[in-house]
């Protein structure tokens, strides 16, 4: 049978104009209207708003359009307060006020828990019920990010643009300040762009990773402790000549920065060719211990919302000095300490071998001889693991990545251990791994949004199951 192909047809846009009403915000927090029977998607858009807006893609089953104008604005709406709003491709909720935020970020999860169940059928009528709701973690809105990442890119004259992607491209939008960074951060764009004009070697780093930290600096002669620093990574694409690291150095002393070089095989801190070490970084938990890690590292960039996350978790599990307490994917030890210094007995599972020793380091720094760290692939079977079978657990925390535990809630089902505190940083695989908790016999005991990332559409959730 003859076989005929058609050429793949672009979506058309229009850039038809048109008067609609925006009826609620999708997943991503974009508006959605309807238009000749289907959703129109409308970047900076807000519910009940009365907009004009300009046609940009049509396809079969939706639309998108650009915001021209707003006739009817949402009380909820605000002036949004970075002077980069809509260039820049973060902090895309700016114009949305911060209880509304919260708001939406609650209805994204409990419309992706009233979907799984349904699809599951775990819970009959979820849409019904109200989750056992308790009040969101939350922290300042506007300078809580510790860490993040510059780009950079050159042109053909090998000028420099300095900040982050725009929205739906990979060009940058030059960046002179960054309202979520903490202060310290915050003001090192212009700084950095300053810098880079006076490099003798041009187009030669690919990105800056800021991260702001306490480190431990060692020199011949002495030890030092300092709060609060300026950490700079610079992903150097060809090797530094002396000139240049003479600049980065005079830069460094200057604002009180450290520098780290990373080649691509190897990092070198520019202190360790003065004849001091590279520095330790760390950060302090809400129980005054250390987490020490290295600038590659996972860490959650909201220092108060983390704290605040932490006690929440304790105070939920109810750690009682006879427990023993299974952390999964339990990274540097962030919950694994704070756990420790509460319970009988504490193991943590990882699957990478580094932030096992990594883990297991943090332990002993600050006394903690009640934790132990393995190294698992948690979406294998473990339950035959020595670490598994060698003692009952009262309580169990995990706090995967995106991708979720599925594979682990099975496992962790059939322990049978009494409380499960889960900690998720994406809703729909939360939900799904929550319906295969309810299945297993567990009750969705208590459910609240963490706001990580204030001004976003992104939402972390911590959720308590009992048996």
């Amino acid at each position: 049978m003859a076989n005929y192909f058609k050429a793949a047809v672009k979506p058309q846009a229009s850039n038809q104009r048109l008067t609609v009403t925006v009826d609620k915000l999708d997943m991503n927090g974009v508006g959605v209207a309807r238009w000749q029977n289907k959703p129109v998607f409308i970047s900076g858009a807000l519910p009940n708003e009365l907009v004009e807006v300009k046609i940009i893609e049509q396809k079969n089953k939706y639309a998108r359009a650009k915001l021209i104008s707003i006739s009817n604005p949402s009380d909820s709406r605000v002036t949004p307060q970075c002077q980069h709003f809509g260039l820049c491709g973060g902090c895309d909720l700016q114009m949305f006020d911060m209880a509304a935020q919260l708001d939406f970020k609650q209805s994204k999860v409990s419309e992706l828990f009233s979907r799984c169940f349904s699809d599951q059928n775990v819970v009959k009528n979820l849409a019904e019920k109200d989750l056992p709701w308790h009040a969101a973690i939350k922290s300042s809105p506007w300078h809580y990010r510790r860490k993040a990442r510059i780009g950079v890119q050159f042109d053909k004259k090998a000028q420099a643009t300095i900040g982050f992607r725009q929205k739906s491209t990979n060009q940058l939008a030059a960046i002179k300040s960054c309202p979520v960074l903490v202060e310290p951060l915050n003001v090192i764009f212009p700084l950095l762009k300053k810098l880079l004009a006076e490099l003798t070697v041009k187009s030669a780093i690919g990105h800056i990773e800021v991260i702001h930290a306490d480190i431990i600096e060692t020199n011949a002669e002495n030890k030092s402790q300092k709060d609060n620093q300026v950490v700079l990574v610079v992903r150097q694409l060809r090797t530094m000549n002396k000139a240049d690291i003479g600049l980065w150095q005079s830069y460094a002393q200057k604002h009180d920065w450290h520098v780290i070089i990373d080649n691509g095989d190897k990092q070198e801190s520019l202190d360790s060719l003065k004849g001091i070490s590279s520095p330790v970084l760390s950060y302090e938990l809400v129980d005054n211990s250390k987490i020490y890690f290295s600038s590659g590292d996972f860490i959650q960039i909201n220092h108060e919302v983390n704290n605040a996350m932490i006690s929440q978790a304790l105070a939920w599990l109810n750690v009682l000095p006879s427990d023993n307490v299974l952390d999964l994917f339990c990274g540097l030890g962030n919950f694994s300490l704070a756990l420790a210094k509460l319970a009988k007995g504490v193991v943590g599972v990882e699957g990478v071998q580094v932030m096992v020793d990594k883990a297991t380091h943090n332990a002993q720094t600050n006394g903690f001889d009640n934790c132990q760290f393995y190294q698992q692939d948690l979406n294998s079977n473990w339950l035959l693991e020595s670490w598994a079978k060698a003692q009952v657990f009262d309580k169990v925390l995990l706090d995967p990545a995106r991708a979720g535990a599925e594979e682990a809630m099975h496992q962790i089902a059939k322990l049978k251990i009494p409380s499960i505190l889960y900690v998720s940083c994406d809703p729909a695989t939360l939900a799904r791994d929550s319906a295969i908790l309810v299945s297993k016999g567990y009750k969705l005991e208590k459910i609240s949004i963490m706001d990580m990332f204030a001004q976003t559409k992104h939402v972390e959730t911590m959720v308590l199951f009992t048996r």
